[in-house]
């Protein structure tokens, strides 16, 4: 195996610090915006200092080290110490498909959607209508007052859904979301989770 020319390494700067590979590295990915750096127009096209000899992108330095290291290794890992939604806007910056994200790291890259479409699921619940609503009146609103007088005997918006709620951050198996609830929450978030959880309890139980 024959060892690349100093023509073929490229340098890098994202966000101050510098990286060094080959073109032939970038080329791995073709379409993505790191692969365009080995055009023969890049350095017009890109913020690229000649002094210097190396192209600067302002962007995250440390997820970028993951990005770059895709490229050398064919595998796409997401760091556990940036959220979801940064990550996938880096992504999409440089060209990648986000589906190309390793098994291992999807449920950590997933959580922040999982958890927002876990939460769009609770209902808001639709409020009663006043005593005094001419709606109320006639055979239909003696129907309607009657369904009104029921679900008031009913427990309450808390009480109906509260045992799911609870069940999504304490019991880990009773259903989907509650499985990606305890597999990995950003610790801000379950800290916050908790805090919620034990003043809901003290302020409806």
């Amino acid at each position: 195996m024959t060892c690349p020319s100093e023509s073929e390494k490229i340098v890098i700067n994202c966000g101050g610090v510098r990286h060094e590979t080959y073109r032939s590295t970038l080329k791995t990915l073709p379409g993505t915006r790191l692969s365009w750096l080995t055009e023969p127009d890049a350095f017009s096209n890109f913020d690229y200092d000649p002094k210097l000899d190396e192209f600067f992108f302002d962007r995250h330095p440390s997820v970028f080290s993951f990005i770059l290291n895709y490229y050398r290794t064919g595998k796409l890992h997401c760091p556990n110490d940036v959220c979801g939604p940064l990550f996938e806007e880096e992504l999409a910056f440089w060209g990648i498909d986000e589906t190309d994200v390793e098994a291992c790291c999807w449920m950590n890259y997933r959580q922040h959607r999982d958890a927002e479409e876990a939460l769009d699921s609770f209902e808001t619940p639709e409020p009663e209508a006043p005593d005094d609503d001419p709606a109320l009146g006639g055979a239909d609103g003696d129907l309607r007052r009657l369904c009104l007088q029921e679900d008031a005997r009913r427990a309450g918006w808390w009480k109906t859904w509260q045992p799911r709620i609870w069940a999504l951050f304490e019991d880990p198996y009773s259903s989907k979301y509650a499985r990606v609830s305890s597999s990995g929450l950003p610790l801000c978030s379950s800290a916050r989770l908790s805090y919620v959880s034990k003043n809901s309890r003290e302020n409806f139980v």
